[in-house]
């Protein structure tokens, strides 16, 4: 329907074109595909706490042509600012990583994954991003591309936690549908992967995991805490 569809554009850039950094090939919010507004839409809540309440640095820019190798969402860090690429256009990953979620858990699934980059952001703005926690020793590896594979592997820990932490705090009813698809999402990943986060993902099977009364990120960080104490 265009009216339906003219009222979610105006909604999309009421509430993200504070945060959206348009690419010289969007000339505005207008320009979104549909898939954009879905994902935008569907990470909504997480990104205005992100930005309003936890006041994190974060700009959201949009690729208007994935490469070869971009996955759907990204968070990296530059001058200071956390930044969040969205990069669906062209992009098969975009659908395989949802083909197996019911139509109507999609946006959950997609909410999840904001949660997750936000917790890289948290991350980032903390100052201790591949920084261990005081009272843990760094183990040595053979290799620097050991040591690179082992601190994105727990980074991605910690962000996977933020997702579960996030879906326990504001769709408790859900919780076991997303933790069933992050595993599955993680699964195929070698025991040495840089995103394999099973030994945490095993900690929180249930939403009782996560401490009750604590904000998300800290929730995160005790069960964090204990997948490191047997990463050592």
């Amino acid at each position: 329907m265009p009216g339906a569809c003219y009222s979610l554009i105006t909604m999309i850039k009421r509430a993200f074109l504070p945060l959206l950094l348009l690419t010289s090939g969007l000339a505005s919010a207008a320009d979104l595909t549909e898939a954009e507004i879905r994902w935008l839409t569907a990470g909504s809540a997480v990104l205005a706490y992100a930005k309003q309440e936890l006041k994190l640095p974060l700009d959201i820019t949009v690729q208007p042509q994935a490469s070869a190798t971009d996955v759907p969402l990204a968070l990296g860090y530059q001058d200071g600012r956390c930044k969040l690429v969205l990069s669906l256009r062209g992009n098969p990953k975009a659908e395989d990583i949802l083909s197996t979620v019911p139509i109507a858990q999609r946006s959950l699934m997609i909410e999840a994954m904001v949660a997750h980059e936000v917790g890289h952001c948290w991350r980032y703005a903390q100052g201790v991003w591949h920084a261990l926690p005081a009272g843990f020793e760094e183990r040595r590896e053979p290799s620097r591309a050991a040591e690179e594979l082992r601190d994105t592997r727990r980074e991605e820990g910690y962000a996977d936690l933020v997702a579960l932490a996030w879906t326990q705090q504001r769709h408790p009813e859900q919780y076991a549908s997303v933790a069933a698809w992050m595993q599955q999402v993680r699964q195929p990943s070698p025991a040495t992967g840089s995103h394999s986060t099973l030994a945490w993902l095993q900690l929180a099977p249930t939403g009782a995991a996560f401490a009750a009364g604590v904000p998300v990120f800290e929730q995160a960080n005790l069960l964090w805490r204990q997948g490191l104490a047997r990463d050592q």
